[in-house]
């Protein structure tokens, strides 16, 4: 018995039902599990963006704690001594200057931290407002190491800059300043009387500078070696002397680093004392 031509359609037509249906539902369930993994995706990304701003948020509330107990002590000083000034009994004029010269130092400590804050803060959200043009790396060292000579000779440290002019980047005068101004004024600090500076450079490729700034005093405990960028950090033991800075220096260099491309570690060096390496990008 022949089957009708219809017949062979029909199943036909059946076959191609049943195969669309099948292949229909497999797109269909590569499509639900697409969706469930971009579903999961946007879970993670929703829990790295609350995590990030969780972490951002107690790092604002651990730079405002910090801050103000950065300005309890200047604040609380110059409040004690003009009550003293302008009590009920007489002071003695050297008592009167000696007030007011403490006074005045510590309004340039405030003055101190709250340009160091405010240049924080603008580095990390608003960078862009710093302007580049084309800049000497090794003479703004050569200026910072000018500006900062009379400390450096208080204290017996010989300075060398060993960078070789002129070393152009496109960078911001004023930042790459503060790196090499930092990074002295906390050798001065901390390094200790009778020790050397070197400022060199240990490598250069097409793309960046690579400079060295190391001194040759009592270096840190290693254990604050990865902190040591962090803000308002105090290392009371290794360095030998304390100072009256803002603790911001070390974090302003970092940020100044980053800003011009680059990156900065530090280390003990075996032969004694802290060094700083670094690169900065030529364009």
């Amino acid at each position: 018995m022949k089957i009708p031509l219809l017949a062979y359609i029909i199943a036909g037509l059946v076959v191609l039902l049943i195969a669309f249906l099948v292949w229909n539902h497999m797109r269909q369930r590569k499509l639900i599990r697409k969706l469930q993994d971009l579903a999961h995706s946007l879970e993670e990304s929703k829990a790295l963006i609350i995590t990030e701003q969780e972490r951002n948020r107690q790092l604002k509330q651990e730079m405002t704690n910090n801050i103000a107990h950065e300005l309890k002590t200047p604040v609380s000083s110059i409040r004690g001594y003009l009550e003293i000034l302008l009590g009920d009994k007489p002071v003695e004029e050297s008592k009167r200057q000696f007030f007011l010269q403490r006074c005045y130092s510590q309004t340039l400590r405030l003055s101190e931290l709250i340009n160091d804050v405010s240049l924080i803060n603008k580095l990390e959200e608003s960078s862009e407002l710093f302007p580049k043009e084309q800049v000497s790396v090794a003479a703004i060292a050569d200026e910072a190491v000018y500006e900062l000579e009379e400390f450096c000779k208080s204290h017996q440290i010989k300075v060398y800059n060993n960078l070789v002019p002129p070393m152009h980047i496109n960078g911001n005068h004023s930042l790459v300043y503060s790196i090499f101004r930092n990074l002295l004024e906390n050798a001065i600090a901390y390094a200790g009387d009778g020790v050397e500076v070197v400022i060199e450079s240990y490598k250069k490729d097409d793309d960046k500078y690579y400079i060295r700034f190391y001194d040759t005093g009592a270096g840190v405990d290693n254990m604050y070696i990865p902190k040591l960028f962090d803000r308002f950090l105090r290392i009371d033991e290794g360095r030998s002397r304390k100072s009256g800075g803002t603790g911001l220096g070390l974090s302003i260099v970092k940020h100044a680093v980053l800003f011009h491309g680059g990156d900065i570690y530090v280390r003990n060096r075996d032969e004694g004392g802290l060094e700083f390496s670094f690169s900065l990008r030529k364009k």
